[in-house]
């Protein structure tokens, strides 16, 4: 009853697809010249691959990025000075809720 059981499948279901044939797509040159039983021409060997392409930097291009850099700075400065700004205002006006509740905790103290 707590065991699981597995079911089985004696037939394949849906369509069976047969292997796919894979056909060679080597260029074979011909000649045109008679010649007695050619031999079969073997397959070129690979071009190397080219090198990675240099990036060329125009002058516009440069200060744009420089421009683009400086931005970037000047915003995550702003984000960071903003949020230091905000936990000193914070900080600061804890401080002076804890001086009034302070002050008024023994005020009510000497009045007795």
């Amino acid at each position: 009853m707590f065991r699981p059981k597995v079911p089985t499948m004696p037939q394949p279901t849906g369509l069976v697809t047969p292997p796919a044939v894979v056909k060679s797509t080597a260029v074979i040159q011909q000649h045109t010249t008679q010649t007695p039983a050619p031999a079969p021409v073997a397959s070129p060997a690979p071009a190397p691959a080219p090198a990675r392409p240099t990036v060329q930097l125009t002058p516009g291009a440069v200060v744009a990025l420089v421009g683009s850099g400086t931005a970037v700075v000047l915003v995550i400065g702003a984000v960071l000075v903003s949020m230091l700004l905000a936990v000193a205002i914070t900080g600061a006006s804890v401080a002076i809720c804890a001086l009034v509740i302070r002050s008024l905790i023994s005020a009510e103290g000497k009045r007795r």
